[in-house]
């Protein structure tokens, strides 16, 4: 979704964005980054499986699916930010808070621009059904 939207890869755009200042501090921090891919893919994964719930079950979505639905959203969310968090403190104790600060600031940006790109694709609850379909031809 990244390179859709940047047309580049997350990791090189984070690496143009984050330089530490020495070569251990810049192993230090592709070897944290890289287990918070891993850990931020795992949650991904999840987030398409609930996309794809919503889309299975849109058309006959009543509260309490609406309900479940939402409270996995919510649940989601919370375990991305989470893991944003944790990592910033690892990075900060490993490499330092600069770098910490750039790591927290371009994942929140990807972030948001991710959640923005999937909720403008996606049907907002109900929302279909408020389309008025134009009369057939006669």
């Amino acid at each position: 979704m990244i390179q859709a939207i940047y047309g580049k890869e997350k990791k090189a755009i984070v690496a143009g964005f984050i330089m530490p200042s020495t070569d251990a501090k810049k192993d230090a921090f592709w070897k944290l980054y890289d287990s918070y891919e891993t850990e931020r893919k795992a949650l991904g994964k999840k987030r398409i499986a609930l996309l794809e719930k919503y889309a299975n079950v849109y058309a006959s979505m009543d509260d309490k699916t609406s309900d479940e639905i939402i409270k996995e959203m919510i649940t989601l969310q919370k375990s991305v930010d989470g893991l944003i968090v944790t990592y910033y403190d690892k990075i900060k104790l490993s490499v330092g808070s600069k770098q910490a600060a750039q790591f927290y600031q371009i994942e929140g940006y990807l972030l948001s621009a991710t959640r923005i790109y999937i909720m403008g694709n996606i049907p907002f609850i109900g929302e279909l059904e408020k389309i008025e379909l134009p009369a057939p031809a006669k």
